[in-house]
């Protein structure tokens, strides 16, 4: 039982890497258009062979 007390901070402290990680994200506009970029992948706009 005393592995607890070790793991229980280790699992506090990397939850909160987590949320913090993902808050910056949330507010560094990742998100902010999901279905375009599905739509930009399957739109024949783009050209697989470049010309170069």
């Amino acid at each position: 039982m005393q592995v607890l007390s070790y793991l229980i901070p280790i699992s506090l402290f990397l939850g909160s890497v987590g949320l913090v990680a993902f808050l910056y994200t949330v507010r560094s506009d990742q998100y902010d258009d999901p279905e375009g970029n599905a739509q930009r992948i399957l739109s024949g706009q783009y050209d697989d062979k470049p010309k170069g």
